[in-house]
């Protein structure tokens, strides 16, 4: 290793210098690769173990992996979904004393997969229209903070499983550029017609190499535009009623809400002319279900998933309302006595398959299909042990180091669940049903 190799990283870890930065990645030896399925890139990219996670690892210029190191860097400052740059490194060289291209490393998002991945056995248009609305969903995010992407795509992105739906997260910000004004409308048209073009050729992709045969790329690429627009503007629309009709503006706040969105400030004039309020949102915040559900319970998960749990937790204070208790205790009381026992009903092997809200969620879930399908209830007991036989045990696992063979695995099974709310009671025994499954 030469003297001169340079690293510039945001955590100490003395692990990086063990790694052989001396060779090209392409001739990396496998005993240092985690077989992660990696999207499409213009570069060459790598994943690799380092102690107790992994790494992604991307050859490029010096300049450009500082730009994009110090934007994801900003980026995860003002809370934007992206992946965490983790090291710069400079000066590499070959045994030869030839010089290497610098190397950019983030940190891999655990559960999380490519596009591709996804649809290697097949390509639902219901899978694809819900990671275009999470796409959708980042890139308004994005530009309410004053960025502008420049190559908004389907491989840019990392997708996470969200409660039945999908979270996006940014992968690549190489093109990226953060301004301290909101973005004028031309620059977010054409950050959003980037992102349709490319979302059609990828699509396309997908047709030409047989896994997609069912969809319409221009229709599917068409969504980004019209879920970009319907979100845009309610959260940013000025809005304008009777002065009479002033539950609407609790309506609107609830609307921005169930979109995962919070409210720090709301602008409201009263038009001394006619008897009308305009109302506008000024600062608008992404994560309120989540922020609500880590106070509550310490649960640090994705918007979707903390809807689900803090409507269980709603659910389950029905059922437990004679305790008169107030919603922090009765949540720590739901966080010991539901979700706790049936995330500890998980073999252990087995908790490698789904993170934990997701794994919660998808029993909900199984739950009530099994309850609908036999018509009466079904016990939390036999819903933990029917999901782990006939659902989690032939998942494969999206935290760990996949194979050729199980990275090409589909993920459509969140497609063919039915949604709906379920109440968690108490098993009828009594005493920890958890050593009943």
């Amino acid at each position: 290793m030469p003297a001169s190799l340079n690293i510039t990283a945001a955590t100490a870890e003395p692990a990086l210098l063990d790694l052989t930065w001396h060779l090209p990645l392409e001739s990396w030896p496998k005993e240092s690769i985690a077989a992660l399925p990696k999207g499409l890139s213009r570069h060459t990219v790598r994943f690799a173990h380092l102690n107790d996670h992994v790494i992604a690892i991307k050859e490029t210029l010096f300049e450009l992996a500082k730009r994009e190191y110090d934007m994801l860097r900003k980026l995860e400052k003002l809370d934007i979904p992206c992946v965490e740059a983790f090291a710069i490194i400079n000066n590499r060289e070959d045994a030869d004393g030839n010089p290497l291209p610098a190397v950019l490393i983030t940190r891999h998002l655990k559960f999380s997969l490519p596009y591709r991945a996804m649809w290697s056995q097949g390509l639902r248009e219901q899978t694809a229209n819900r990671l275009v609305d999470a796409l959708a969903l980042l890139l308004v995010r994005l530009h309410l903070t004053g960025f502008f992407w420049g190559d908004v795509s389907l491989s840019n992105t990392l997708f996470r499983r969200d409660a039945g739906q999908f979270a996006a997260y940014l992968v690549d910000a190489e093109t990226g550029h953060l301004y301290e004004t909101r973005l004028s409308n031309g620059q977010r048209e054409n950050d959003l017609e980037i992102g349709r073009v490319n979302i059609a050729g990828e699509l396309m992709d997908l047709i030409a190499s047989g896994k997609a045969t069912d969809i319409d790329p221009a229709i599917v690429s068409q969504r980004i535009v019209d879920k970009y627009h319907e979100l845009w503007k309610e959260l940013t629309q000025v809005e304008t009623f009777d002065s009479s009709e002033r539950w609407k503006i609790s309506r609107r706040v609830q609307r921005l809400n169930e979109l995962g969105f919070d409210i720090q400030e709301l602008a409201m004039v009263k038009d001394h002319n006619q008897d009308t309020v305009r109302i506008q949102p000024k600062v608008v915040d992404a994560g309120h279900h989540t922020r609500r559900l880590l106070l509550l319970t310490g649960l640090d998960v994705e918007e979707n998933q903390a809807r689900r749990l803090l409507n269980d937790i709603d659910q389950y204070g029905l059922a437990h309302s004679h305790l008169g208790i107030d919603e922090e205790v009765l949540a720590h009381q739901w966080l010991s006595e539901v979700f706790e026992p049936v995330v500890g009903a998980i073999p252990e092997e087995l908790m490698v398959k789904l993170e934990p809200a997701e794994l919660f969620h998808e029993v909900l879930e199984h739950r009530l299909h099994m309850s609908e399908t036999q018509g009466e209830d079904v016990s939390i007991v036999e819903a933990v042990r029917s999901y782990i036989s006939n659902v989690l045990a032939h998942r494969r696992d999206e935290s760990a180091v996949l194979n050729g063979n199980l990275a090409t695995e589909s993920i459509e099974l969140a497609d063919s669940v039915p949604t709906g709310l379920i109440v968690v009671a108490d098993d009828d025994d009594g005493g920890d049903w958890r050593d009943k499954v």
